[in-house]
C-alpha cells in the first residue's frame, strides 16, 4: 500500500470531515498523525481524545519534525503556512482526493457521486455490505450511527465505499471499479460553466470506470455515460425502461414501496427515513449491492435498520414538546424534497424552518429557484448567507435578505446572523410543531443549542 512509505503524516484541516476520516484511516494503520485546523470542534476534540496531537491555527512551527508525508483539506492553499514549509522542506503533499485516488488504485472501488444524496446512499451502501460480511472499508461526509469511527468504517477486504465529492471535480481523482450516480442537476457554478460542463465531469468518471457505471432514471443523468469506455451501463430507479413508477406509502414513520425493474420483481423496500430522495437512494444503494452478489434479503434488513445520519434529517431532540430537526440541505432541490419529506411524515404538524443559504455565488446563480423553495414551510426564517473561505464571494450582490424581500410573505423572515436567528426561533416555537434547522454552514450549531 502507498502509505506504506510514510511513518508520520500531518493533516491540515483535520477538522473537516473528509481529513478526519483520513486521519483515522491513518491511524487503524499505525501511522503517526498530527494535524491542525483553524478552530476547534467535535471533531478535532474527538482526534485529541484518540490520542492525536491537534494545534489550532496554522502555523509553520506545526509542522512536526519528523513528518514525511503532509494530507491537506483543498480549502487550504498553497500559501497555507504549513504546506509552504512542508514544500520548503521537499515534504510529499496530498489533497483529500488526491490520497483517497491513491487509495483507490488498491482496492476494488466503488464511488458513490451525484448532486444529492452521496452522503446516504454512502452509508447505506456501507451498512449493507458490512451486514454482508464483505467488511468494506467506507469513507463518507458525514456521521454514521454505529460506526465507532463515525465518518469511516475501516474494514479489511479489498472493497473500498469512497463518497465522491463533485465540487472542482474531485470525484475524477478516484479510480472505481464501480461508479453510481445518484442525480445530476446544476451546482457549483462558481467552479463549473453549466450543467453541461458537469455532465461531461460525470461523463469522464464514467470513462475511468472499469466495470459498471449506475445511473439513476432522472431525465438529467440518462445521457450522462452512455455506454463509452470499457464499462457496462446498468440504470436504477422507480421508472426503469418506461414501467410504471410505484407509489410510496407511509405509515408509522416508515415508507414502504413494491419495486419492479422491469425484469426481476426485487420485494418491498422499508425505510425509517423520510422522503421519495431516500426511497431512490435505497435503490441505489440496493443495486450496488445486487451487483457485488449481496442477498436481497440481506439488503432488506439492512436498509430497515437504517435510522439516518449526522445532519441529514437528523432528529436532534425536542424543545418545549416541538421537534427539532437538523438538515444538511442548501441546494433548492433538497430543500423542496426534505420539506415535502417533513410534510409527509409528520402530517398534520406546523413546519418551521430556518434557513442558511450555502455560498454567495450559489445563492446568486441558483435565486429564482431558493425564491421558490420555501413553499411548503408554515413558517421560515432566512438567515444571512454563510461565507465559505477560499469560494468566490459575491457578497454586495446578494443577501438572503434579497430572498425574503422576493417571496414578500409575512410568514418568511429575515436574520442577519444565526445569533439573531436563533432568538426568532425560540421566540415562535410551539409546542407540537417541526422545526427544521437546514443548511450546509455553521447552522446546525443553532439545532444543538435548542436541545442543549
Amino acid at each position: 500500500m502507498f502509505i506504506d512509505s510514510y511513518k508520520h503524516i500531518h493533516c491540515v484541516g483535520i477538522g473537516g470531515i473528509g481529513i478526519s476520516a483520513i486521519a483515522k484511516f491513518l491511524l487503524a494503520h499505525g501511522k503517526s498523525v498530527t494535524g491542525s485546523d483553524a478552530s476547534a470542534s467535535s471533531i478535532t476534540r474527538d482526534l485529541e481524545a484518540r490520542g492525536l496531537k491537534i494545534t489550532i491555527g496554522h502555523v509553520a512551527d506545526n509542522l512536526p519534525a519528523d513528518a514525511d508525508l503532509v494530507v491537506y483539506t483543498e480549502a487550504a492553499s498553497e500559501d497555507n503556512l504549513e504546506r509552504a514549509e512542508a514544500k520548503q522542506r521537499g515534504l510529499k503533499q496530498l489533497g483529500h482526493f488526491d490520497f483517497l485516488g491513491e487509495l483507490s488504485k488498491e482496492y476494488r472501488t466503488i464511488c458513490v457521486t451525484g448532486t444529492h444524496g452521496k452522503s446516504t446512499t454512502t452509508a447505506m451502501t456501507g451498512l449493507i455490505f458490512e451486514a454482508a460480511g464483505l467488511d468494506p472499508t467506507v469513507f463518507v461526509g458525514s456521521l454514521v450511527p454505529g460506526w465507532k469511527d463515525g465518518n469511516l468504517r475501516f474494514g479489511k477486504s479489498d472493497i473500498l465505499i469512497i463518497e465522491g465529492d463533485e465540487y472542482k471535480k474531485k470525484m475524477l481523482k478516484l479510480h472505481p471499479e464501480t461508479t453510481l450516480i445518484t442525480n445530476v442537476e446544476a451546482d457549483h457554478l462558481d467552479v463549473y460553466t453549466d450543467l453541461n460542463d458537469i455532465e461531461q465531469s460525470f461523463h469522464q468518471l464514467g470513462r475511468q470506470t472499469s466495470q459498471t457505471v449506475f445511473l439513476n432514471v432522472f431525465e438529467q443523468a440518462r445521457h450522462i455515460y452512455s455506454g463509452e469506455g470499457q464499462a457496462k451501463e446498468k440504470l436504477f430507479g422507480t421508472e426503469l425502461l418506461g414501467h410504471r413508477q410505484f407509489p410510496c406509502f407511509w405509515h408509522r414513520h416508515h415508507a414502504q414501496r413494491d419495486i419492479d425493474n422491469g425484469w426481476q420483481r426485487l420485494g418491498g423496500i422499508e425505510l425509517q427515513v423520510p422522503g421519495e430522495f431516500n426511497m431512490l437512494n435505497a435503490l441505489g444503494a440496493r443495486a450496488l449491492a445486487r451487483e457485488y452478489g449481496i442477498n436481497d434479503d440481506v439488503t432488506r434488513r439492512a436498509l430497515k435498520a437504517f435510522t439516518g445520519i449526522w445532519r441529514r434529517f437528523e432528529k436532534v431532540g425536542e424543545l418545549n414538546g416541538a421537534t427539532i430537526i437538523s438538515d444538511y440541505g442548501h441546494h433548492p432541490t433538497a430543500i423542496k424534497a426534505t420539506l415535502t419529506a417533513a410534510k409527509e411524515f409528520y402530517p398534520g404538524r406546523r413546519l418551521v424552518l430556518l434557513f442558511e443559504p450555502h455560498q454567495h455565488s450559489r445563492t446568486k446563480d441558483l435565486f429564482d429557484d431558493f425564491v421558490t423553495s420555501f413553499d411548503q414551510a408554515d413558517v421560515a426564517i432566512i438567515s444571512e448567507i454563510y461565507h465559505v473561505a477560499g469560494r468566490v464571494a459575491d457578497e454586495d450582490d446578494v443577501s438572503s435578505k434579497h430572498i425574503v424581500d422576493q417571496i414578500g410573505s409575512p410568514q418568511v423572515s429575515y436574520a442577519k446572523n444565526l445569533v439573531a436567528a436563533e432568538a426568532q426561533l425560540r421566540s415562535i416555537i410551539e409546542r407540537d410543531d417541526i422545526v427544521i434547522v437546514m443548511g450546509a454552514g455553521d447552522i446546525d450549531k443553532v439545532a444543538r443549542n435548542l436541545v442543549g
